[in-house]
């Protein structure tokens, strides 16, 4: 394989990021029969909000002002971990899936901190509520990918598992094909399912979170973002958009088995179902509304029985 296939995921998330937040709004105004943001908003936003200098309070501390910074460059380092389909990552190792989800953790941390930092007893809600639901989340995120690094080996029947192998994404997504989806299509549906919840929570999307919610007593990560302004908030903003295209290029790479060996063609049918997915979130928000808070936690707990009923499959089946 050329060596500049691996750079595709990373290039074409860099800049076709902000175009899958766009997807989801147009697909949302299109079935509430509305107008609704130009497909290229977030990109006016961002380039709107790159021209602007922050504001900072005379209270924070320069945690504030790293939040947004290390929080962009833990999910630029993530996106060089994520293979697309049969297209192998950029830096790919044994085990890259526990990198890519400290990465993230790491990112979460320092949303978090920043939020604590301001002394806003809205923002410290927030940050409390994402750190709850991050407990479940994560979990449910590890042992679903672990679900998927087992299927499609072959073991002895006779073989009792007592250590899951590490393995890289680009390893795990590249052997799964048509003939593994039907030997092991019931692990890879209920881990997809577990990963699309998750997906949704990490993501801040409805059913868990509303990204365009302007009351605080609701909100969850968006109220720990409040005080950031100009290049900060878009900083935030592309992190978002970035991390939506992680989770988005997993989900395709699992739930389309196309792989041909054609460079293009794995590409575009990754490409293809990433729009796909992006569309169906925009019509999973359009008919269902918000769960109560308290009813998060116990979607996400859902999730995570779902990723360890695969593992367990996938195992002992």
């Amino acid at each position: 394989m050329n060596i500049l296939h691996p750079l595709l995921n990373p290039i074409l998330a860099l800049f076709l990021a902000p175009l899958l937040p766009g997807i989801i709004n147009r697909t949302k105004a299109i079935v509430a029969g509305r107008t609704g943001q130009p497909l290229l908003q977030l990109y006016y936003d961002l380039f709107r909000l790159f021209q602007k200098s922050a504001v900072y309070s005379l209270t924070v501390s320069p945690i504030f002002k790293a939040g947004p910074l290390v929080g962009l460059a833990c999910i630029v380092m993530g996106l060089t971990l994520v293979p697309m389909g049969g297209i192998p990552s950029l830096f790919g190792f044994a085990g890259d899936l526990v990198v890519l989800a400290y990465l993230m953790g790491l990112a979460r941390f320092f949303t978090v901190a920043a939020a604590l930092d301001t002394g806003s007893a809205f923002e410290g809600m927030g940050a409390s509520r994402e750190v709850q639901f991050s407990v479940l989340a994560e979990p449910a995120l590890l042992l679903g990918l672990a679900a998927i690094s087992q299927v499609g080996l072959i073991r002895p029947l006779t073989a009792l598992p007592t250590a899951i192998p590490l393995e890289s994404l680009s390893e795990m997504l590249a052997r799964l094909s048509m003939s593994v989806w039907m030997a092991d299509g019931t692990v890879l549906l209920l881990t997809s399912a577990a990963l699309f919840i998750v997906m949704l929570a990490e993501n801040c999307r409805i059913p868990v979170d509303d990204p365009t919610t302007h009351l605080e007593l609701t909100m969850i990560h968006e109220v720990m973002v409040l005080d950031h302004s100009g290049p900060d908030f878009g900083m935030i903003l592309y992190a978002a958009a970035l991390k939506l295209w992680i989770f988005l290029a997993l989900l395709a790479g699992l739930l389309i088995p196309v792989r041909t060996g054609n460079f293009w063609m794995d590409g575009a049918s990754i490409l293809i179902g990433m729009v796909v997915i992006a569309i169906g979130i925009g019509v999973i928000e359009s008919i269902n509304g918000r769960l109560r808070l308290i009813r998060v936690p116990q979607l996400l707990a859902g999730a995570l029985v779902l990723s360890v009923m695969a593992l367990v499959m996938v195992l002992w089946g």
